[in-house]
């Protein structure tokens, strides 16, 4: 199974907050670091000036993006370029609006063979469809630390419904860590094809571990 661990962007991942964005990425390739976003017409607002909302900064190099699928050979791996943002409009979490783009080129199963064939045309098709997206359309608390995040999940130029199930640590400290898993069927984004001598199963798992820290605002209001 593709484990695409997409945990912790949720509430500690990144961000764009009320239009006040901070954003998270990882790309070994490029400097990491928050940048604040400016509208069209207005200055650039400072993190003072956005009070009542709370803002998270995610900690690149202790977060990562991994996948795993089930075969009758491993095939693992993670990605190594990725960002993600979340949106919040009040401290409630259900108005926030989670969205993580990963750059399908990136993949890294550690294998030269397997990385070629699961960028071709068959798997993720990364010439015709580079980016690999989950944009948020609701999020609910289920319990005291665990979230439900329904989205749009998009692969291969395909995109559908799926759900997000997180994990967060270090709630009500300001810094912790989200830890989540989506599954997914392959054939439902055309991968139907497999590997020559490998037996792949369906179900696909896509996982995120992220930490952060809070950097501003109050705590967000969980039950």
């Amino acid at each position: 199974m593709t484990k695409l661990t997409v945990a912790a962007a949720l509430i500690l991942s990144g961000f764009n907050f009320g239009g006040k964005a901070l954003f998270a990425q990882h790309d070994p390739g490029k400097p990491l670091q928050p940048a604040v976003a400016k509208p069209a017409g207005a200055s650039v607002p400072r993190l003072q000036d956005i009070q009542g909302v709370p803002v998270f900064k995610i900690t690149p190099g202790e977060s990562n993006v991994k996948f795993d699928v089930e075969a009758s050979v491993s095939i693992e791996g993670k990605f190594d370029k990725w960002d993600a943002t979340l949106t919040f409009t009040s401290t409630d979490v259900s108005t926030g609006v989670l969205d993580i783009k990963i750059q399908a080129d990136s993949v890294d199963t550690g294998s030269g063979m397997k990385n070629g064939k699961l960028k071709g045309k068959d798997f993720f098709d990364v010439k015709q469809n580079p980016v690999i997206t989950f944009k948020s359309t609701k999020i609910e608390q289920t319990g005291p630390d665990t979230f439900a995040v329904d989205g749009d999940f998009t692969i291969r130029g395909v995109t559908r419904q799926e759900k997000l199930t997180l994990t967060v640590t270090g709630k009500g400290t300001g810094s912790g860590t989200i830890s989540g898993i989506m599954a997914f069927d392959r054939k439902n984004y055309g991968m139907n094809s497999g590997i020559p001598f490998i037996k792949i199963a369906n179900r696909v798992e896509v996982s995120v571990n992220l930490k952060g820290d809070r950097i501003s605002g109050p705590p967000l209001a969980l039950k």
